[in-house]
Parts: structure tokens; C-alpha cells; sequence
């Protein structure tokens, strides 16, 4: 959630995760195990009011950044020091701050139903990171490509690969996440036929 959503403080001791999806900065704080007020700030990218929580915490800012966090990474952001085993729980998180899945029926054949996976950053070099490990683990390869409007860049997964890593990424009923994305993947997969595991999760 902090790679797409958060923010590090230049003074060493500050974060901050903003959303407009409250359930985001609960799932959050039941990860981090703190309680923090949710508040508001005005955006300064669209001037609209954003919902926001912030706290000072020097030892896990530390932790952060030598992971590979940073103040002022939207640009910079490159690979982080994510062990494979829970490489899946940051790709989840990942998605629900910055990624998107969408599905729908191919007009050209009736019973041709597609549905696409995709991760996106404003840093080339972290999203190709992600693509790197993704084929290392799992031996997908997806597709990098560039907005022509924004300076965003999308890695996106079809039908085959992105059930393959949806697997993984939700490996089990009780993993935090939210809960609308979950759904939306849900409903595309029964169209189809297929599902996500079912197996019930049990904490590392």
C-alpha cells in the first residue's frame, strides 16, 4: 500500500497513506497494528478533499527505507527488498492502491469473454521490477506500455496470466484486502468459470 498510496516525510519520522477508500486505511492499520485517526487533507493534485492518515514512527520509516521507500518517490521508486515469501501480499496491496482489473465480452465472438490484470507506476524502473519477479516466480511476462496522456506507465496481464497471479495474490478467504476489487475479480471469474482459491488463510 505505501509503494502506490503512501508517502515518507522528509523529517525522518513522519508517513503518511492516503485513499479515497476508507476500508484501505483500515486494512492498513491492521497491518501496521496502530490505531490512527482518519482524517482529511485537500489534494494537491486534483483540490478535492482526500481521506488520509498520518503518525510519526521513526523505526518503521527506518525499516522503509531500507527496503526502498523514499521521500518524493513517485518517480523514483525502483525495486524493493520484498522477500518471496510475501511477494504476493505486497502485489496485493499494490493493486488495491494502483491497480485495476477489467473484463467484458469480445463483440467479435459471442462467447469470447476477456478479462485483464494490470499494475501501474509513474516509475519505469519499479514496474519493470515487479514484471521481473513476476516472471521469476511464476513465468508470466505481461506487457509493458506507456500512456500517450500521462506519464504512467501500465504492466498488464491477460486472461491466462492474470488468473495465475490473482491466485496467487489472494491465496486465501481471510488476506487483507478490499473488498470491492476482490468482488469485481470474483463476479469476472464465475463468468468463466473459474474461481479464486478457496483454502482458508492462516497468518505467516
Amino acid at each position: 500500500m505505501l509503494a502506490t498510496d503512501g508517502c515518507l516525510s522528509i523529517d525522518g519520522r513522519h508517513i503518511e497513506i492516503t485513499s479515497k477508500d476508507i476500508q484501505q486505511l483500515r486494512n492498513f492499520m491492521k497491518c501496521i497494528g496502530k490505531k490512527v485517526s482518519i482524517t482529511k487533507k485537500v489534494s494537491g493534485y486534483t483540490g478535492r478533499q482526500i481521506t488520509r492518515i498520518q503518525f510519526s514512527d521513526v523505526t518503521l520509516y527506518r525499516f522503509l527505507v531500507s527496503i526502498g521507500l523514499s521521500s518524493g518517490k513517485t518517480k523514483t521508486l525502483g525495486k524493493l527488498a520484498i522477500p518471496d515469501l510475501y511477494f504476493f501480499d505486497f502485489l496485493r496491496g499494490h493493486h488495491d492502491g494502483d491497480g485495476s482489473f477489467y473484463s467484458y465480452f469480445d463483440p467479435r465472438w459471442k462467447t469470447s469473454y476477456l478479462f485483464y490484470l494490470a499494475f501501474v507506476s509513474a516509475s519505469e524502473a519499479h514496474i519493470s521490477w515487479v514484471r521481473e519477479t513476476l516472471l521469476r516466480l511464476l513465468g508470466v511476462r505481461g506487457h509493458i506500455g506507456k500512456s500517450k496522456l500521462t506519464t504512467v506507465i501500465q504492466l498488464k496481464y491477460g486472461k491466462r496470466e492474470s488468473l495465475l497471479i490473482l491466485r496467487k495474490m489472494y491465496s486465501g478467504r481471510g488476506v487483507v484486502c478490499l473488498a470491492r476489487k476482490r468482488l469485481k475479480i470474483q463476479r469476472a471469474l464465475r463468468i468463466v468459470g473459474e474461481s479464486l482459491s478457496t483454502r482458508r488463510y492462516r497468518p505467516r
